[in-house]
């Protein structure tokens, strides 16, 4: 299973990043739990310093700008 974290306050880009992130997921078949971080302090703990930023398995991956669904998928490992 995959463990998708997307950063940010609630603000709507960071809505948008968790909507195409579940897309690029849901296109993809696999298997994964999404979660979003609205606490600072947890955020500041990735070094992340601009949201919305997406996390992977840990690893950031994107901060400060909305990826495409195809770049999602590529950062999710995708095909």
């Amino acid at each position: 299973m995959i463990k998708i974290e997307v950063l940010g306050t609630g603000c709507a880009k960071c809505n948008k990043l968790e909507e195409l992130a579940r897309k690029a997921s849901d296109d993809m078949g696999i298997e994964y739990e999404l979660l979003k971080v609205k606490d600072v302090s947890k955020i500041m703990e990735y070094g992340v310093m601009v949201t919305p930023a997406l996390v992977v398995n840990g690893e950031v991956k994107a901060a400060g700008k909305i990826p495409s669904i195809e770049e999602i998928k590529k950062m999710i490992g995708g095909r």
